[in-house]
């Protein structure tokens, strides 16, 4: 039997942000920082096939963020300090959006292009999407580990 205190301690920790936005930074560090330019950097893999690979990867990728977006707009919600991380939930909400809406579509359409055998006209897409991922990254790093060194979890 779980005593009251232990109760206590679990909710608090799952009504932390901190935890959902660290999971987030990782998914998205291993895969955006680690995973795709390794597949980019394979001799054997050509890159018809890495891009439409990366396609697919960051599609998934792109679900998964949305479903962690949620997530922790959920959990900023529960833990009473709202107005504590609104701001940061704001502009990562922003970044997920943009990128949902306008880039990756943008950026799969390119890849498709490519595959097709045209090369597509110059684009900011790309740096785009980089510097977005980037800024995403360090906000999550902040945001977990802000909120993992203050767990003061307020219940309403």
């Amino acid at each position: 039997m779980i005593n009251q205190t232990t109760t206590a301690r679990i909710r608090a920790a799952f009504s932390n942000p901190g935890w959902v936005s660290l999971t987030w930074f990782g998914m998205t560090a291993g895969i955006s920082l680690l995973a795709v330019p390794a597949q980019f950097g394979a001799t054997a893999a050509t890159r018809a096939v890495s891009l439409d690979v990366a396609s697919t990867i960051f599609t998934a990728l792109n679900k998964a963020e949305l479903v962690a977006l949620v997530l922790l707009l959920i959990v900023v919600r529960v833990s009473g300090n709202a107005r504590k991380w609104w701001a940061a939930c704001l502009v990562l909400a922003f970044i997920v959006l943009l990128q949902t809406a306008w880039l990756l579509p943008e950026l799969v359409d390119r890849s498709r292009q490519i595959l097709a055998g045209t090369e597509p006209p110059p684009s900011i897409a790309h740096a785009a999407y980089s510097t977005l991922e980037l800024v995403k990254l360090g906000l999550l790093l902040l945001l977990g580990l802000a909120a993992i060194s203050r767990p003061d979890t307020k219940r309403p």
